[in-house]
């Protein structure tokens, strides 16, 4: 994601802290409740929000996100964030255009690990 750099108003900054606390809930319960999970970031152009609110979680193994994606723990996992964005008056059409999923696995063998280069962030 190659975005400009610029000074966050104070509104951008306060949603932004806002989504932050969210996510960590939606973290912190899938960890506990889906195995494999392991994190999860956000990335958001405030110009296009809530639209450009992109939310990537992670798993440790592609084959504990297939298991996963079995398991239909993906749609748990989206239906979270969707509940704890909505808590903090943050609406979106469909979360599943606003969710992603990796694996460490993947970044490793095609990123070196480097999530920077992954995410595409500069």
């Amino acid at each position: 994601m190659c975005h400009k750099e610029y000074v966050m108003k104070k509104t951008n900054k306060k949603t932004d802290n806002q989504i932050i606390k969210a996510l960590t809930i939606v973290c912190e319960t899938a960890k506990s409740d889906v195995n494999g999970f392991q994190w999860l970031t956000h990335f958001v152009n405030y110009n296009k929000f809530p639209d450009s609110l992109a939310v990537v979680c992670i798993f440790d193994t592609n084959a504990e996100l297939i298991a996963a994606r079995e398991q239909l723990k993906d749609q748990y996992i989206s239906r979270l964030i969707k509940n704890e964005l909505e808590r903090i008056d943050i609406k979106v059409k469909n979360i599943r255009r606003h969710v992603s999923f990796d694996t460490e696995e993947a970044c490793n063998a095609e990123h070196d690990g480097r999530w920077e280069d992954r995410f595409n962030v500069k």
